[in-house]
């Protein structure tokens, strides 16, 4: 194997907004379309409930919640992207899952530093590719260790 290829990484390229988001594909499950949500009472208001998915339950988070960015009405491009956060599945409700890139190490740079902003801590590192700039979302810091606990509680203990 060439040095340049263990050099990419390869990313699930999602929309939410008006921005690109981008999460590592060795942390995807899967891509769903949008199903039947259930609520779970009292639980962070970004929790959307869950879902029977194969016969796992799974949490279902909305990440423009997550993300204080306004919601909208889930339309044809919603999707959820399974991803595994530490040793559980996790659904993120996304605008659009758009494709599937690889981007070379060197085109990431460190996440700026965002004066007061809580958003900081949620991104790995900014991919700068010809005219796109694709936000990389560190997934653990996406939920805190609490926030975890919470969702373990609703999908079960973990087998």
């Amino acid at each position: 194997m060439s040095e340049a290829v263990m050099d990419d990484m390869k990313v699930i390229v999602f929309q939410l907004k008006d921005e690109e988001y981008g999460v590592e594909v060795e942390q995807v499950r899967s891509i769903e379309r949008v199903q039947h949500i259930t609520r779970v009472p009292s639980t962070p208001d970004f929790v959307e409930g869950v879902i029977n998915l194969r016969g796992v339950v799974t949490p279902i988070i909305d990440l423009r919640k997550r993300f204080n960015i306004e919601g909208i009405d889930h339309s044809e491009t919603t999707r959820v992207i399974i991803v595994t956060v530490g040793n559980m599945e996790v659904g993120l409700v996304v605008d659009a899952a758009n494709d599937v890139i690889d981007i070379p190490k060197s085109a990431v740079e460190p996440p700026p530093e965002v004066v007061g902003g809580l958003e900081a801590e949620y991104i790995r590192g900014v991919a700068k590719l010809e005219k796109r700039l694709l936000i990389l979302l560190n997934l653990d810091k996406v939920l805190n260790a609490e926030e975890m606990n919470e969702l373990q509680e609703i999908e079960g203990p973990v087998k």
